[in-house]
């Protein structure tokens, strides 16, 4: 009778340890797990988080919004739309936006130069787009920054089909430009294509950014220093056939 109350008692106590076992257990690795999400969070900041100081509504971090557009219709109405909504945000607090261009490569005035603030520069010679006419994109930036007289220090590299639900601050930090990553955008699973572009004396491939050229906030400056180098990489890059097979439409992003 005994024998069994004491294996009763003795039941009982290994059950109490094995539960208080169990949830130390648990409390243990939900720190750990926890914690290395904090990590890996802490890893991405740079590229996922708001920056904690930004422009704000500050006149020397205005930036100058500027698009690429043809003249085809669709392109014409998603301009408009863009602009409408732009206006209708520019001038809201926190807003860093400046003054709007658009930047038309087809060569020639259009319909819509009253309507919308335009510039008109000159497509890529017949035939050089090779189809792609985002090739375009490039040149027509080249050709602005060398003739257009911009009185902001920074630019925001738009496209006809973003539309702003809010005003938009100067998320650049200096000379240090603000991009968006691309889920679809790893240069890492293509070294080898990228290294004809980019050789390995210049870094590693994890120093290219998974971003496209818009949406882009960057000093004037810095964009008038690069944009001739983006437009002969985008050139390359098309005329090599392994290159623009793999990359397809984002190529010159």
């Amino acid at each position: 009778m005994i024998g069994r109350k004491n294996l009763g008692v003795s039941s009982f106590l290994l059950v109490l340890l094995a539960l208080g076992f169990f949830f130390a257990t648990y409390n243990l690795l939900t720190m750990v797990i926890q914690n290395k999400a904090a990590d890996e969070i802490g890893k991405l900041n740079h590229l996922t988080q708001m920056p904690e100081k930004t422009g704000g509504g500050n006149s020397d971090m205005r930036f100058h919004v500027a698009l690429t557009a043809t003249d085809a219709i669709y392109s014409q109405w998603q301009s408009r739309i863009m602009y409408y909504w732009y206006k209708k945000v520019k001038d809201m607090p926190r807003s860093d936006m400046g003054k709007f261009t658009r930047i038309l490569h087809s060569g020639k005035a259009d319909n819509l130069m009253d309507e919308i603030p335009s510039f008109v520069v000159d497509p890529l010679p017949e035939g050089l787009d090779r189809g792609y006419i985002v090739l375009n994109r490039p040149w027509a930036f080249v050709q602005w920054l060398e003739k257009a007289t911009i009185e902001e220090e920074y630019i925001l590299m738009a496209e006809p089909d973003h539309i702003f639900v809010k005003p938009l601050p100067n998320l650049a930090q200096g000379n240090h430009p603000a991009g968006f990553p691309f889920f679809y955008i790893k240069p890492a699973e293509h070294e080898k294509i990228i290294r004809k572009f980019y050789p390995e004396e210049m870094g590693p491939v994890t120093n290219v950014d998974p971003i496209g050229n818009s949406p882009v906030i960057i000093k004037k400056y810095l964009l008038e220093e690069i944009s001739p180098t983006w437009l002969n990489v985008s050139l390359r890059m098309k005329d090599d056939h392994e290159t623009d097979k793999q990359f397809g439409w984002v190529l010159e992003m």
